[in-house]
């Protein structure tokens, strides 16, 4: 199913304007829980309930307010929200181009696809994406969204421009206070270092290996044992690893594993992989309706 809009506008490029909508990047694919009494598995369920009138209220009944004071409450209706008088209130206004590589990765957050709206924004859209291919540049922008205005980050993705939510420069802490003291190392050290660097480099991370999530799929086994009235799958125990004290040691038997397990090295040696089963191929197991390994509900 594609993804659905979260947001429609324009994107304000000089005195260019391009009607998009904002779809979605990604996607959660893990497992979510409901909340439970423990005593007969009765599903516990948040209600909102007025402080004066002591009762549950509608959806339709809750409104927005800021609190000035104990006493004071300002209610601010959504049509007031969407009348303000601000340039970005509906639109992704670019304020300015600067390399991609100049912008920390810290303040860079979720990702949207930018779609354009409609054969009007075809050109002008395939044009700020060229542009921005051509000059090697990501755009800076300004937009409001969520109840703030935000500073945002668009670049090229295949045929495709992409924003990314940004966050402000005081909204990023410093890292000066964890930073460890200075320490003496030899180039020794170093080149070992970068040596272990180089054996572990990979032209992307794309494949099987980056596309699975162990902590999902073990999930989904230890809630198809429970539906199916089994014990769950344990975790095997490991022998403690022994402590290293010696920094090149460790150094270079990293590299050596590190060759080995890509096939280089003196001591490589060739296995035979064996497929994975996938955690895709794990859902399609339905569980036995409403079985539960602790009690039923209303015993």
């Amino acid at each position: 199913m594609p993804a659905r809009p979260v947001w429609s506008g324009a994107i304000s490029f000089g005195l260019v304007t391009i009607p998009i909508k904002v779809l979605p990047a990604t996607e959660n694919h893990s497992l979510r829980f409901h909340q439970y009494h423990l005593e007969d598995m009765g599903r516990v369920r948040t209600r909102k309930i007025c402080e004066l009138e002591d009762r549950e209220v509608p959806t339709a009944e809750i409104g927005k307010g800021y609190e000035v004071n104990k006493d004071t409450i300002i209610a601010i209706a959504d049509q007031e929200l969407d009348d303000m008088p601000l340039p970005t209130a509906k639109a992704i206004e670019i304020a300015a181009f600067v390399p991609y590589e100049s912008i920390d990765p810290v303040r860079i957050g979720e990702g949207y696809y930018l779609q354009g709206d409609g054969q009007v924004a075809a050109k002008p859209y395939v044009l700020l994406r060229k542009a921005l291919e051509r000059s090697s540049k990501a755009a800076i922008a300004k937009f409001a969204w969520h109840g703030r205005e935000r500073l945002g980050l668009l670049r090229v993705k295949d045929d495709a421009i992409v924003l990314h939510a940004m966050k402000w420069d005081d909204e990023v802490r410093s890292p000066d206070t964890i930073a460890p003291t200075p320490m003496d190392l030899t180039d020794h050290e170093i080149e070992q270092a970068v040596l272990l660097v180089d054996s572990m480099t990979l032209d992307d991370i794309t494949g099987q290996e980056w596309a699975t999530d162990r902590y999902t799929a073990a999930l989904e086994e230890v809630i198809h044992a429970k539906a199916d009235g089994k014990k769950p799958p344990q975790a095997a125990e490991e022998e403690p690893a022994g402590k290293v004290v010696d920094l090149m040691a460790a150094l270079e038997q990293s590299v050596q594993r590190a060759q080995e397990s890509r096939g280089e090295g003196e001591h490589a040696t060739v296995h035979e992989m064996k497929p994975k089963q996938t955690a895709k191929k794990a859902a399609t197991k339905k569980a036995p309706a409403r079985k539960t390994t602790a009690r039923k509900r209303g015993a």
